[in-house]
């Protein structure tokens, strides 16, 4: 997701250097774009009015912060497109607020299509004179961009996006697998699903992959699971379970055991089609 976000700040003239934890990928990508190659988080953000983060965890992001807190320019604003918890959101909006910088929670939707294209979903926490002025930067990455409200509201909307991805990927193999087991065209009946209620995103770019048993990215497993953990303990937090959430980690972890995790979600029809070759498995019924 990081490659092609940089890709188009560089190409709407926003960029100025990259820092990444494998070197060799933010130095080609600097020598490629001509940009600043940061040897540490510290030295892009004394460089920069606006820092855009995207890591995988909650415990990633706060050691970022904590290493751009002691060189951040006073009035920069810190963008975090990664997905962690609300709770995080908001110590790290905290920690920079000390340093008279900005921090907005700013995860994003759309896969690695979206952040090609350039057309991401972005939900944003925060500030709202912050967000004001971050627009044009979550305009060279996003299309649809809206502000949810104080820290933590955009990562408490993307675990509502994760919750509902979740039942949208097993709806989807589901039926798929229900479909092959019928003997239908597979291909034919997706172009005429996608033009009923049942239409969707999930079943127009993933469908077809489903259909030659190849799971390219888009959306890792290993990513996604993460995710969901999020969304089980922020629902816990208010004495609530998330049965769909909990029956799609279960899988999840299959899919992990069996070495999945680096292929897109929608791999989960390997597990839905095994119902139908081998029968119910008393593990799916959970």
């Amino acid at each position: 997701m990081g490659l092609p976000m940089a890709t188009n700040l560089q190409r709407h003239g926003l960029l100025h250097g990259v820092w990444n934890r494998s070197s060799e990928k933010s130095a080609a990508f600097a020598r490629e774009y001509g940009c600043l190659h940061a040897q540490t988080p510290a030295v892009l953000a004394a460089e920069c009015d606006a820092i855009v983060l995207c890591v995988s965890a909650d415990a990633d992001v706060m050691a970022v912060c904590r290493q751009i807190a002691g060189s951040v320019r006073d009035g920069a604003l810190v963008i975090d497109c990664s997905t962690v918890a609300a709770t995080t959101a908001r110590e790290a909006a905290a920690l920079l607020r000390k340093h008279a910088a900005g921090f907005l929670d700013c995860p994003v939707s759309g896969g690695t299509e979206g952040a090609i294209k350039g057309t991401l979903a972005i939900m944003a926490g925060g500030e709202e004179s912050d967000f004001r002025r971050a627009l044009p930067v979550l305009q060279a990455m996003g299309g649809k961009i809206s502000h949810l409200g104080p820290s933590g509201a955009g990562q408490a909307a993307k675990a509502t996006n994760q919750i509902m991805v979740a039942g949208i990927n097993q709806a989807v193999t589901e039926a798929m697998a229900f479909a092959k087991s019928q003997g239908l065209p597979l291909e034919d009946l997706i172009e005429l699903l996608g033009a009923g209620a049942a239409g969707c995103w999930f079943l127009d770019h993933r469908g077809p992959n489903m259909i030659k048993n190849e799971y390219p990215l888009g959306f890792k497993v290993e990513l996604h699971q993460k995710d969901l953990a999020i969304c089980r303990d922020m629902a816990a937090s208010s004495g609530t379970k998330l049965p769909l959430v909990e029956m799609t980690m279960h899988h999840y972890r299959r899919l992990l055991n069996d070495g999945y995790r680096d292929e897109d979600i929608s791999s989960l029809f390997r597990i839905k089609e095994r119902m139908f070759s081998n029968g119910l498995e008393k593990d799916d019924e959970r």
